[in-house]
């Protein structure tokens, strides 16, 4: 046996016998290892890898049971610190292929949480096709005899364009884990819950965030796969208990496959998984820690500025000198610290979707240059910010004739053309050279500080270039668009970069954990934004969640309220006809902007937490709450929208037996709603006397 306890999590791994390395605990590093309820030797291997010529055993869809995985055996382990963060490193070998599998661990201080991945070598003259390689794999946290798959819940989320984060709880059977008997067929089932993002979009149809939790809530543990392209996670059920795997692009999902041989090595994408001594709103606390020490060598992330941007439900892509420079005023009016010109100011005859990639701006749009623009933006104490999509070419546009081929996607000798438009290839020195060169030229012709970094395409399962599977392909751009993201923050450290793709189409950490600002949704609905919002925190830290705030004049005060709320306590991101409201309006904006960024430290450090809980299809009330660390102090959005009852009951858990003070924030002159705080239950009594759509943004203090 092998323990293993860094920053605030324990790992207990079965290393002897003639059987692979299995995880047989997982859990925080203070309460006490779980007892195997079952022969550990029917423990899952620790890594599973689907290699050509070798499969399965028995066959299946899942990512279980592999003959490879089965034939590792433990070599020896090394335990060092590096980056502030403890690691362990577990080498495998497989006599047959000479397949050498290092599982790798690594746990910041002070964090219940792993970040794991494979990294897979081979002995001798011959290669090995790879067709998946497992990041992370365990059964560990059912090992316990109180835990079993008919007493544990999957939560698991979808995504859509303008209908992001639709979270739901699932018991595991429901999920596709039926009950057979496995004794009496002398195989284990070989169902399996499964959800898979393919190309481009990472969030695009699933989020590749998911937690197993006790019925009970008594325990919890999440994950997240952090990669900016196509991955799969799976649950399934082994002789013993269920399983998770997860894992990056693989063959039969994504068209990946790889060899690996002498001088050439592979490493999965990475993934963490973190635990608590509690049900969802702890397993997201613990996630969300995580995600701050990804983010912790970042020395930006501290920097917090209010963005007013000009698209949503404001000029819509069509931006003008004449437009801009009076919106820009309000937006300084308004407290907003940057301003970003979002689409179009590219555009000359209103053809730009084809024939984008040159990225210089319009003549026609700005007859006194776009540097008048960016000025005033200076002038008036902001920081000018720019709407970019540097990894498009139209099909019209000159870029797409001076570029090689090899610089773009290609099938079959081809390039790929998806909605009109060519994708870069950011392996090929030509692409990399262009996107550098317009960002480099953008930042000192105009002195921008700040990026919008759009992605509306997606290029299918990748490029066949060179010889490689289309996945192959997809995967080495995917990592050379970090390695980009990388060396451009390095050459412009003051820069500020937000991560969009047609909303949160790319929300994961493989770009959070180096980007900004995180767009949440394109939604244009005020009442339908709430519950995108609202359950945003799941899937990205709450300083990062962008949320679209576009009150217009023509607006009742409390509907102009409600869209301002949805920003207050996430990362506002301003919007809206500034130049046209009348000044009790614009200080209704000014209000909402000043009160999210006197939290925004608090915001920056806390957790988050739904008290009408995270999954489920919405209701009319909408909750979401953040929490200080120490419980002492919590802030809560709620939204009644048409049709919600007049009375609501919050549960506020942190809080329970504790005498308690709560406060409306914002907005601080709307009408009284009563609140009166019930302390033994730990509930929150609201009543709202309005019908319409009506939010506040409360505080609730101990003592």
């Amino acid at each position: 046996m092998l323990a293993w306890s860094a920053g605030d999590v324990r790992l207990v791994l079965r290393t002897g016998g003639d059987r692979p390395v299995a995880l047989l605990s997982l859990g925080p590093a203070g309460l006490p290892a779980a007892r195997p309820a079952g022969d550990p030797a029917e423990a899952a291997p620790l890594v599973e890898i689907q290699a050509l010529g070798h499969g399965r055993f028995p066959g299946s869809h899942r990512y279980a049971d592999t003959v490879t995985g089965a034939r590792l055996r433990y070599v020896r382990h090394t335990t060092c610190r590096t980056g502030g963060a403890a690691e362990l490193r577990v080498l495998q070998r497989d006599p047959v292929t000479g397949l050498l599998v290092t599982s790798v661990f690594r746990a910041a201080d002070g964090v219940p949480a792993v970040r794991a991945w494979t990294e897979v070598a081979a002995e001798g003259p011959g290669t090995v096709r790879l067709q998946a390689v497992t990041s992370f794999v365990t059964g560990a946290f059912l090992a316990d005899a109180g835990r079993t798959v008919d007493t544990c819940d999957l939560l698991h989320g979808d995504s859509d364009w303008v209908a992001e984060n639709r979270w739901h709880r699932t018991p595991l059977r429901a999920a596709g884990l039926v009950a057979m008997d496995p004794e009496i067929h002398h195989h284990p089932p070989r169902g399996r819950f499964a959800l898979t993002s393919r190309s481009s979009w990472s969030t695009g149809e699933h989020l590749p965030t998911g937690a197993l939790v006790a019925r009970d809530d008594a325990w919890s543990v999440a994950w997240q796969i952090e990669h900016n392209g196509g991955w799969h996670w799976e649950v399934g059920e082994r002789r013993t208990g269920a399983y998770v795997a997860l894992l990056g692009p693989t063959d039969a999902e994504h068209q990946w496959s790889t060899t690996v041989g002498a001088g050439r090595e592979f490493s999965s994408v990475p993934v963490s998984v973190a635990v608590a001594a509690g049900g969802v709103d702890d397993a997201m606390a613990a996630l969300t820690r995580q995600r701050r020490a990804l983010r912790a060598g970042r020395p930006d992330r501290r920097r917090l500025p209010v963005v007013f941007n000009d698209y949503m439900n404001t000029l819509m892509g069509d931006p003008t000198t004449e437009k801009l420079l009076p919106l820009i005023d309000a937006a300084a009016e308004a407290g907003a610290d940057y301003y970003c010109v979002d689409a179009g100011w590219y555009d000359e005859d209103g053809n730009w979707w084809v024939s984008v990639g040159a990225w210089q701006p319009s003549a026609t749009r700005f007859p006194g240059g776009l540097g008048e623009v960016t000025d005033r933006i200076r002038e008036r104490g902001m920081v000018p910010g720019l709407w970019l999509e540097p990894e498009v070419v139209g099909v019209e546009s000159p870029v797409a004739a001076a570029l090689p081929d090899e610089a773009f996607f290609q099938r079959y000798g081809a390039r790929v053309v998806e909605h009109g438009r060519h994708h870069l290839d950011l392996r090929h020195p030509a692409a990399r050279a262009h996107v550098d060169a317009v960002v480099d030229r953008l930042v000192a012709d105009f002195g921008v500080g700040f990026l919008k970094l759009d992605h509306n395409i997606m290029p299918g399962p990748g490029t066949d270039l060179g010889g490689t599977s289309p996945g192959e392909g997809l995967l080495a751009h995917n990592r050379a668009h970090l390695d980009w993201l990388d060396s451009l923050l390095e050459r412009h450290p003051r820069l500020l970069i937000e991560n969009c793709a047609s909303g949160a189409m790319r929300m994961d950490y493989a770009m959070l954990s180096r980007l900004h600002l995180q767009s949440t949704s394109d939604q244009q609905n005020p009442l339908l934004y709430p519950p995108v919002a609202a359950a945003a925190p799941a899937s990205v830290l709450p300083e990062q969640a962008g949320n679209w705030t576009y009150a217009q004049q023509d607006m009742t005060e409390e509907e102009a309220a409600f869209t301002l709320a949805t920003g207050v306590l996430g990362r506002l991101c301003l919007a809206g006809r500034l130049d046209l409201m009348a000044p009790a309006r614009l200080a209704l904006v000014r209000e909402a902007v000043a009160a999210h960024k006197g939290l925004l430290p608090r915001i920056a450090e806390s957790l988050p937490w739904w008290p009408l809980g995270l999954a489920g299809t919405p209701g009319p009330w909408v909750a979401q709450g953040l929490r200080s660390p120490d419980g002492s102090e919590s802030w809560l959005t709620l939204w009644h929208r048409p049709g919600a009852d007049p009375e609501l009951e919050v549960p506020v858990r942190q809080l329970r037996g504790a005498e308690a003070v709560a406060e409306v924030l914002f907005p601080a002159g709307a009408p009284e709603w009563p609140l009166r705080w019930d302390a033994e239950r730990g509930v929150l009594h609201v009543s709202c006397p309005a019908t319409g759509p009506v939010a506040r943004v409360l505080r609730l203090r101990r003592g």
